[in-house]
């Protein structure tokens, strides 16, 4: 694009003026860009092309007991109900005594697929006898993992077809996410088996589905404590253990279910400087593990006890990548008093449980809208730019007009305004 050659090799302010003289955007807009770029330094490192910073809210969950402790935890969203329905769904988990969590080990795989193999199984059976070897190649590429009692552990070769072979690195990570160690383990091991070995490599690479990096939360709510509007705890109860079962069969309603799921756990992964985008992949995959794509969570009734469990792929970090560079990320994993990567997986697990028992509890309630609709509104008067002190009313008059639209916000706002500068006349 004429103007825009080598953009990346420019200074931020170059980059700017250049959507200036090129008529991208006017100086005011400009001038909101660079308002926004607080960490120019940082931000400029992290990705390319850097104009400026895209600011999301963060606020805290509360009520999250997990393991006998109490936490508060940072959400980074834009969604308005998320924080609200996590903390609500915690409140009534902790009436019961809290989340229980399960983390068994901390190990992430990266793949080596080779094609163009004539004799599969004997190919696979001589990758076998090459472990040794391979292993000691992937902890040579990255000794410092394997100082702090971390590197590879193992390997397994899996025929994925007549021509394609899997060889499958299993690394304990320790602290960190893993994907930068991974891939140069990988790399090493590929070199190896192409240069040495004469074997085609296609790519080296992690996966992002992580099963040997699972967290698990559970919890157990005596009925009564769901009692609500006149409908009993033992009703309510029934009905999430059967909306957990229509998630189960089918992927419809599995879809949203787990949507709901991530809405809490994107919004701590986020704020904890992970990778999000992994987490999410890595989920779906998990919930299609039996060839049918499932609800992550489910929810059962016994002996008026209501028993939920989540379980999924959470391979977090607590340093390496953006984990060191964001600011933020240090105060929040301050706010969460984090010690390991193994606490932050209990907490993140314990975050969607308590996240879906929020959803469900208000669909076979009240219905997902009465929650959602006030903060939704809330959004609506802002955009068409409500104050703070205009919020309330702003909001109680779109409520009463059963108004949801922007056009109908300004009115109300215009009229709202109107009234106060007749006030302030008289």
């Amino acid at each position: 694009m004429e103007g825009f050659e080598k953009y990346y090799q420019k200074d931020h302010q170059t980059r700017l003026d250049i959507l200036k003289q090129k008529k991208y955007l006017d100086q005011t807009q400009l001038d909101k860009l660079q308002a926004s770029a607080s960490e120019v330094k940082i931000s400029d490192a992290m990705i390319e092309n850097f104009i400026t910073e895209y600011h999301l809210p963060e606020g805290l969950a509360l009520n999250y007991v997990v393991d006998g402790q109490e936490y508060l935890i940072p959400f980074v969203t834009e969604e308005p109900s998320v924080v609200a329905a996590a903390s609500h769904g915690a409140a009534l988990v902790k009436r019961a005594g809290g989340f229980k969590t399960t983390v068994t080990e901390r190990l992430m795989i990266g793949q080596i697929i080779l094609e163009n193999v004539a004799h599969p199984e004997q190919v696979a059976s001589f990758l076998e006898s090459q472990a040794e070897k391979l292993l000691a190649l992937a902890n040579a590429a990255h000794p410092s993992i394997v100082k702090r009692g971390g590197g590879a552990q193992a390997l397994k070769v899996r025929v994925l077809a007549p021509d394609l072979i899997s060889l499958d690195l299993i690394v304990d990570v320790k602290e960190a996410m893993g994907a930068n160690m991974l891939n140069t383990m990988l790399e090493a091991c590929a070199t190896y088996l192409q240069t040495k070995l004469g074997l085609d490599v296609l790519i080296s690479i992690l996966s992002n589905y992580a099963t040997r990096c699972l967290a698990k939360a559970t919890c157990a709510l005596p009925v009564e404590l769901l009692t609500r509007n006149g409908l009993s705890g033992a009703k309510i109860a029934q009905k999430i253990a059967t909306a957990s079962r229509v998630a189960q069969l089918d992927p419809y309603r599995a879809t949203t279910h787990n949507k709901g799921i991530m809405n809490g756990i994107d919004a701590v992964v986020l704020a904890s400087g992970n990778d999000w985008r992994a987490i999410e992949a890595g989920a779906h995959a998990y919930a299609a593990r039996d060839g049918q794509y499932r609800g992550l969570s489910t929810w059962i009734v016994k002996d008026d006890i209501l028993y939920g469990e989540l379980e999924l792929p959470l391979p977090l970090g607590t340093v390496g990548g953006s984990i060191g560079i964001v600011p933020l990320v240090k105060i929040n994993q301050q706010l969460l008093r984090l010690k390991d990567a193994r606490q932050l997986e209990a907490i993140v697990a314990a975050v969607g449980l308590g996240q879906n028992l929020a959803a469900l509890y208000a669909l076979v309630t009240d219905g997902i809208q009465k929650g959602h609709m006030r903060l939704q509104l809330k959004s609506l008067a802002l955009s068409v730019g409500a104050t703070k002190a205009e919020l309330e009313p702003v909001v109680s008059r779109l409520e009463a007009l059963q108004a949801r639209d922007q056009a109908t916000a300004k009115k109300v706002l215009e009229e709202l305004r109107n009234k106060q500068s007749e006030r302030s006349r008289t």
